[in-house]
Parts: structure tokens; sequence; C-alpha cells
């Protein structure tokens, strides 16, 4: 068939972004399940019958019809299927030597597959064997040039399918070929455009939402798949959870891989809770569900739930232990016991399973950070980064290293990338501003602290910094604008933390007021003072000097402008305060 004919028959088939008829789409998923299968691809195999099993079951009448055989099937069929067996018990090299000369399409993807996979097979052993996981794998696929070459020439004649053209697209990825591999993979799109596997080979290698909008994609309801997936990668979390909503609105609601994509939102926006529900769900209904257990097993641990996690951890090892994953949930109940050895042990196995899992590399990363080994955590960050880019945990744990070496500059460079991927989260924007204090870029680091403050401070340090910065420069008034914006926040929280910084803000304000000879809030704050161990003997020397004054009749002075003071509530005994008018910081209201 032409490659017009075959891009003219793809389109027929994934017909338009439109979900109307569910059954058509049914067909088309257990037929291309049945089509990946055969050629040995099986997750997208898997990907395509989850799909298909969320959707209502199909009469006989109209289930799909099994592949029409072609003559060159037909002549290829024994060799395809003594190969197929050798190649399911991953006997690669076997497999290869069988399907040498076959000419149908899906003997001769097997056959390539076979030997792509067979040189994969030896270069992961080869790194086993011969490194521990921190060195640097120098270890290369060597049958990826021949396999380019022959590719290549099929390319130009034209001969290859959607699944030859896919193949192609993973060898050029894996030579570093990035711009060829894009191209090939939006072609494989085109031609076969069911196939999950070129898709998500394509949300790897697009590393921002301008490189998106200048790809040519065929408008197919597949299409919708591959946004929602790219939007939850480009952490454009708002316009995933869309898609991913309407996808459920079309009739996909049962589907457990839509719900666990959505848990892996709410986890990139630190919408903890609603996460943590979700997954909690996932596993009622899939509870031998492996992937995505990692992400699961990382807001148990952010929220310290031990006997959670090592329920989980006992689950997973019940199901799979030399799981990836596995691997991972267990590194993390290690290091929520703060058994940083074992954690690191047990991530270094799953690297050993899997030298590309980018979570297993992070979280090495921040094991050897906690063990104070500085050097292995860089190489381990490095190596994230290499296999994703967009990983900002990495980038953010090398800024983080890099500081405890006490390289400012270096960790400048590490925070911005990891802010461009996060723009709108305080942690990284906090980070920022501590480096540009370091480096004594004043101005720069105030943006950053109150730029922080604005996107939502998770950590509720950012005005405190910046109220030190003011300080610092004898800004006064802002300063202690800062402190009494922070002391409001912490307390509409509703739970007064254990925040050493409350203590350090009231005792500033209660000098501030002092000096101001605004004697009531000067009093209010130091006996607020009075309530913390490290501030107390000063607030109890305060309030006897405003005694002192106040008995010499000093009165309060009200021709100096303070800012608006505490909220009711906190004002010990409930003194009566004077609400002043807020001073310049605008968005500062009582």
């Amino acid at each position: 068939v032409g490659r017009a004919g075959a891009m003219a028959a793809a389109t027929m088939v994934a017909g338009g972004g439109d979900f109307s008829d569910l059954r058509e789409i049914k067909k088309q998923l257990l037929s291309v399940a049945e089509r990946s299968r055969e050629r040995g691809l099986q997750h997208s195999g898997k990907w395509a019958a989850e799909l298909a099993f969320a959707l209502e079951p199909l009469p006989l009448s109209e289930l799909p019809p099994p592949p029409a055989l072609t003559e060159e099937d037909a002549r290829d069929l024994d060799a395809y299927t003594l190969a197929k067996s050798y190649f399911d018990l991953k006997e690669y090299d076997r497999a290869a030597y069988f399907l040498q000369g076959c000419k149908s399409q899906k003997a001769y993807f097997l056959y390539m597959y076979s030997r792509y996979l067979s040189g994969e097979k030896k270069k992961d052993d080869e790194t086993v064997d011969s490194l521990g996981p921190l060195e640097k794998g120098q270890v290369k696929n060597e049958a990826l040039r021949e396999l380019r070459v022959e590719l290549s020439k099929k390319h130009k004649a034209q001969e290859l399918d959607g699944f030859g053209l896919y193949l192609y697209g993973v060898v050029l990825r894996k030579l570093d070929l990035v711009k060829e591999a894009i191209d090939v993979f939006v072609e494989a799109a085109h031609v076969l455009p069911l196939h999950w596997g070129a898709w998500l080979e394509l949300c790897n290698l697009i590393t921002d939402k301008e490189m998106l909008k200048f790809l040519s994609l065929p408008d197919t309801w597949m299409k919708e798949f591959f946004l929602a997936h790219i939007y939850t990668e480009l952490q454009l979390i708002e316009e995933a959870l869309q898609k991913y909503q309407s996808l459920i609105d079309a009739g996909f609601s049962k589907s457990t891989y839509i719900i666990s994509q959505i848990a892996v939102a709410y986890h990139n926006i630190r919408d903890i809770d609603k996460a943590l529900s979700i997954f909690s769900e996932l596993r009622k209904q899939d509870p031998y569900r492996i992937e995505n257990m990692d992400t699961f097993s990382n807001l148990l641990y952010v929220r310290s739930m031990k006997p959670e996690l090592s329920y989980l951890a006992h689950n997973l090892c019940e199901i799979d232990k030399y799981r990836v994953e596995t691997c991972c949930v267990i590194g993390n109940y290690y290091s929520l016991r703060s058994q940083h050895e074992k954690a690191a042990l047990y991530f270094q196995r799953a690297l050993k399973l899997n030298p590309r899992y980018l979570g297993a590399w992070t979280l090495m990363g921040h094991e050897y950070m906690e063990m104070k080994n500085t050097s292995a955590a860089i190489q381990a960050y490095r190596h994230a980064i290499e296999v994703n880019k967009r990983d900002y945990r990495a980038w953010y744990g090398l800024g983080q290293t890099y500081e405890i070496l006490k390289m400012p500059f270096y960790c400048l460079y590490y925070y911005r990338r990891a802010h461009q991927l996060r723009p709108n989260d305080s942690r990284m924007l906090v980070a920022l501003g501590e480096c540009y204090e370091k480096l004594n870029q004043l101005v720069e680091a105030k943006k950053c602290y109150w730029r922080a403050y604005a996107v939502g401070d998770v950590e509720k340090m950012a005005l405190v910094k910046l109220a030190k910065l003011h300080e610092q420069l004898n800004e006064s008034e802002q300063a202690a604008q800062c402190y009494i914006k922070y002391i409001q926040d912490i307390y509409s929280c509703g739970e007064v933390v254990e925040h050493l910084e409350v203590s350090t803000a009231f005792r500033y304000l209660a000098q501030y007021y002092f000096k101001c000879k605004l004697w009531d809030e000067a009093s209010a704050c130091a006996q607020k003072c009075c309530a913390f161990n490290d501030t107390r003997e000063e607030g109890k020397a305060l309030l006897r000097q405003i005694l002192q004054l106040r008995n010499q009749g000093e009165n309060s002075s009200t021709d100096v402008a303070a800012p608006f003071f505490l909220p009711a509530s906190l004002s010990a005994n409930n003194t009566p305060t004077r609400r002043v008018s807020p001073l310049n910081l605008s968005s500062v209201t009582p």
C-alpha cells in the first residue's frame, strides 16, 4: 500500500477528535491492542486494552474481525509464529535469526524489533555488571547504527508502516537525533494514530509549549489523550485536568489510566489530600496495580503517614518485589524511618532493574543529601536530568547540594532552571531569593520573596525573609508590615504553628511600636513575646519599660503613622487596640 493510501485509511480509522461513537472507538482499541501484541509491543497493547475495558462490552456481531492476511503474511507465517514464541521468552537473537529475509510488514517489524531489544538487553546487562549505578554509563547499544541505516533506506522508499516508523523514531532518539526523531514520530502518529507508543515517545521529546504549537498532529480522538498527557508533563495542570474531565464526560469514567493520571496531576500541583483520596479510590478499583504507586508513596511520605506507607510497601512486595516501583516504595518507607543507607540501597536496586527510571535517580539524590554525600547526590541528580530535563526536583536538588557546598552562583543557575519549570512554586522562589541574598543582590531577593508570597507560600517563610531584608535595609515600616501580614497568615490558618519566627515577629513589632510610642500596641506585642521561651525575657523587660514611661505620664503619640494592628482575637487580654491606616503595601488589608 502506498503511504498516501495508508494515511487516508488511518484517518478514517481514528475519525476526528470526536467521541460520539464509543462503540467504534472500542472496536479500534481492541483491534490495535491485538496488533500491538502481535508485534511484541506489550505496553501499547496494555494501554489500549485498559482503555477498551473502561467502555461497554460489544455484542458478538460487532466484534472487530482479525486482521486480514496478505500473500506475504502467509509465506512468513511459520517463521513468524516460531520467532514470536522465542521473542516472548526474551530470546531476541534467536527470534531475529529465524526472521531473516521475511518480507511481510509484521514479520519485518518483529525482526528489527528483536535486534533492537537484543542490543538494549546486552547494554543493560553490561551496565549492571560493570558499573555501580553512580558511574557514568558509557555502554552503548551496538545494534543502533545498523538499524538506523536499514530503517532509513526503507523510510526513503516509503515502505514502513506505522509500527515501523515508530521503531525508526525510537532508534533515532536513542542516537540523540532528537529533531529527526520528532518528525518520524509525528509521521507515525499520522499513519497509525491508534498506536499509543508513538504518542508517548513524542511526549518525552517535547520540552515546552512552543514546541507543541509547531507540531502538525493528526486530528483524531487519540490526540486528546496525548494533549492531556503532555500538559501534565509540562506542568500545565489546569489544562490537563480540563482535558481529563472532558474525557471522563465523553464516556471513559471507568478508565483506571485516566484516574491515575488525574491523581498524578494533583500530586504535581501539591494538592496532596485530593491526590491521596484519588489514589486510595484507584487502589480499591485495581488492587494489584503497581504503576504510579511510587507517586502514591511520595504523597504518603510527605504526609509522614508511616502505617499506610508500611502497608503499601508490604502489599507491593507480596505482588512483585522486583518491580522498579516496589523498590522505590520500600526506599521511601526506609527513608521515612530515617534509615537512609537502606533507602539508597533500594533506589539502587530500582536502577539496576531500569537505569532510565527517573524517580529513583531523584530519590537517590535526596538520600545521598541526607547522608551528607554531596558528590554522589550531584551525580544522581545529573543522571535524573539526563533522563528527563523537565524534572524540576532534580534541578532543585542540585541547587541544594551546591548551596551546601557554598557555591551560590551555581545554586542560582540550578534554582533558576527549577523555577522556569515550576513558575508558581513558592519553594523555588524562596530558594532563589536566598541565593540572591547571599550574592548581595537584595532588590532581586525582595522580588523573589514577594512573588513567593503572592503565588501562595507553602512553607509560610517568604514574608519573614522579606521582613528581615527590610530590617537589614533599615526600612522599618515595610518590615513591620510584613511581620503583621505574616502573623495574620499564621493565625488565620487556624493552626497556631510551632513557628520559631512567630516570636521573632512579635519581638520586632513590640520594639517597632515602642519606638513609635504606641504603648498599647507595644505592650500587646510584648505580652505575646512572653508566651515564647526565646523572647520571654525581652518581652518582660519591654513591658517594664512601657509601664515606667506610662507612669511618667508620657502619652501615646498620635502623630506617627503605624500599620494596622493585630486581629482582635490575638491581642493579649483583648487589649483595645487602635486601628491605624495601613502603610504603602496596598495588598495588606485589615
